[in-house]
């Protein structure tokens, strides 16, 4: 029993832990490619935002094995898909609302 209660407290720890880093890295992205690009209407169409937003993905992806937050046989394609969606979502938001603010304000 108490053993259980380790490993489910483990994988909540784990689990909050890469939730976190890829919200966090998202907003940090769109910062990033907010100042790097602008916040005009030019720069909502320059690609070149696009890569605070992948160079954050792989960034977790190093810091997460690097860490050792998963084992090696536990990071599997699922994980690697819910950190590149929660990635791009939040950096896709933060980016979207700064660029509508400074084009409306």
């Amino acid at each position: 029993m108490s053993t259980e209660s380790i490993s489910d407290r483990r994988e909540h720890i784990r689990s909050v832990s890469v939730t976190a880093m890829s919200a966090l890295l998202g907003v940090g992205a769109a910062l990033a490619s907010t100042t790097w690009v602008g916040t005009t209407a030019e720069a909502a169409q320059n690609t070149q935002a696009l890569a605070f937003v992948l160079g954050a993905i792989l960034l977790q992806y190093v810091v997460i094995n690097a860490a050792g937050i998963y084992g090696d046989d536990e990071f599997g394609a699922k994980h690697y898909l819910f950190v590149a969606f929660m990635t791009f979502s939040l950096w896709f938001v933060t980016w979207g609302i700064l660029l509508t603010a400074e084009v409306t304000g």
